[in-house]
């Protein structure tokens, strides 16, 4: 493996500034190291040819002094954000052959600050499931593997695609996003370190939606700084969206490396359930004492109503998608398959072109919003989730930011049959991130140790609303204490 490939994008980003090395230098050894990891089916598609072309403009740029932020950076686009001339499906049979006329308001930031586009990233059908095994092309692969195995792992999802293909160093960044932990619980499978904004900080246009009151983009990179540095350009508001916020997009990188004496650390007492796995508890404790010996308080909070999450997400998150995917029907693009009539047409494209899991999903979110069951379900779903809201708020009168596990376990086996056979099982993968999501605010995950098993354990810190400054603050400090050591 070339070392150009394991530059954080910071560090790449000054090597180009000095010109040590090309755009085209960095950008062909991570084709190189694309080609020679095809069997983590990270990538549903390479586009080795647009990177190259785009490199070739960014070392004009670098030559002329115009580089942008991210000038000739390589990076990987989850298959969820719209790019356009180049083929986008949410790794879904249905959307088969679909090139999008117009371009994402994320990825076009990214591209107008420099970045290269090395190809779409795998992820779960339509960001629906917790381990990619769901995508119509196969799961990603984690490279990782468990201590005496050579059983094939998950990376985790809906963003598995983007969190294995940073972990291999098959990108130097990877856009990815979030309903209910597809960014946060891929990234602590895989050793990497990934952010789930405030919902509205970053814009939902082009971005194919599932849930739409909680998708939010974010990036998955090597560290806090990367990660930092990656939100500020994908940031921001866009009139084409309006759920998004007109804040001030901050510079998150100012935040890094502060002292964090005297910040306050809420430790939820329902996210420590009976039984937890002594490995993701040992991992909490010792990010506990890390933060405490650096002068931070830490405070004991509750968040009563955690326990009624998961529930109350299956039954917003469905509803949402049941109408979000109802535009898909054969008609207007992707997969059509033919019939007799108009309501065939739909039939068989449908039956055809959606995946076990997206149809679970959709008919979950129907019946929920149906006649009779509307009020008992739905409505009582989203006064829960102003509880889950509430409780937040309460708890930030106490702490500034909260720490948790990521996920209750790390990464298990490709076709692990309680998982597949029990969707529930697969589900409660999502305890500890869900909340955040109903809630609408940041977190981020980052690795923080290994489990018996030499797999990776992700600690997540949540912030206040609009509030990723301190998060970052407290994850940049978290991270240099923990030191962990990636592949």
């Amino acid at each position: 493996m070339s070392d150009l490939v394991k530059l954080t994008v910071t560090q790449a980003k000054k090597a180009l500034d000095d010109k040590k090395i090309s755009s085209v230098e960095l950008t062909k050894a991570y084709v190189a190291q694309m080609e020679n990891n095809r069997n983590l089916n990270a990538y549903v598609l390479e586009t080795p040819d647009i990177a190259l072309k785009q490199a070739e403009i960014s070392d004009a740029k670098y030559a002329a002094n115009t580089a942008g932020a991210l000038e000739g950076i390589p990076m990987g686009i989850k298959d969820l954000f719209c790019t356009k001339g180049i083929r986008t499906t949410a790794c879904s049979h249905i959307l088969d052959g679909f090139v999008p006329p117009y371009e994402s308001t994320v990825t076009q930031k990214l591209l107008d600050a420099g970045i290269n586009v090395l190809g779409k990233l795998n992820m779960d059908e339509f960001a629906m499931g917790g381990s990619n095994e769901t995508s119509y092309y196969g799961p990603a692969v984690n490279p990782w593997k468990a201590k005496n195995s050579d059983a094939n792992l998950v990376a985790g999802g809906s963003s598995g695609g983007s969190a294995a293909a940073v972990s291999a160093h098959l990108c130097a960044v990877a856009t990815a996003t979030d309903t209910g932990g597809s960014i946060r619980q891929p990234s602590a499978f895989c050793g990497v370190t990934g952010v789930k904004p405030t919902y509205g900080r970053c814009s939902r246009y082009g971005i194919i939606a599932f849930a739409s009151s909680l998708d939010q983009a974010g990036p998955i990179a090597q560290n806090v700084e990367d990660c930092a540095l990656l939100l500020k350009v994908m940031a921001g508001y866009d009139a084409k969206d309006s759920t998004s916020s007109l804040k001030e997009v901050p510079d998150f990188c100012a935040a890094l490396g502060q002292d964090i004496k005297g910040l306050r650390i809420g430790i939820p007492a329902e996210y420590r359930p009976e039984g937890l796995n002594a490995d993701i508890a040992a991992c909490w404790d010792k990010g506990v004492e890390m933060l405490k010996a650096r002068g931070a308080e830490i405070v004991n909070i509750s968040l009563p109503h955690t326990k009624y999450a998961l529930a109350t997400y299956y039954i917003i998150a469905p509803a949402e998608a049941s109408a979000n995917l109802a535009r898909y029907d054969g008609v207007r693009y992707g997969l059509r398959v033919d019939g007799a009539h108009l309501e065939d047409i739909y039939f068989n494209t449908r039956t055809e072109g959606f995946g076990k899991e997206v149809k679970r999903r959709i008919m979950i979110g129907t019946y929920v919003l149906s006649a009779g069951y509307y009020d008992a379900y739905y409505v009582k779903a989203q006064k829960v989730r102003r509880l889950i809201r509430d409780d937040f708020n309460r708890a930030f009168e106490k702490c500034d930011v909260i720490l948790t596990p990521t996920a209750p376990t790390g990464a298990f086996p490709i076709g692990d049959k309680s998982m597949l056979e029990n969707p529930i099982n697969m589900w409660l993968n999502d305890v500890f991130t869900v909340s955040v999501n109903l809630a609408g605010l940041p977190a981020i995950s980052l690795p923080a140790g290994l489990s018996a098993q030499g797999l990776p354990l992700g600690l997540q810190v949540i912030g206040r609303a609009f509030d990723e400054m301190t998060m970052f603050k407290a994850a940049s400090a978290l991270e240099n204490d923990i030191c962990f050591v990636r592949k």
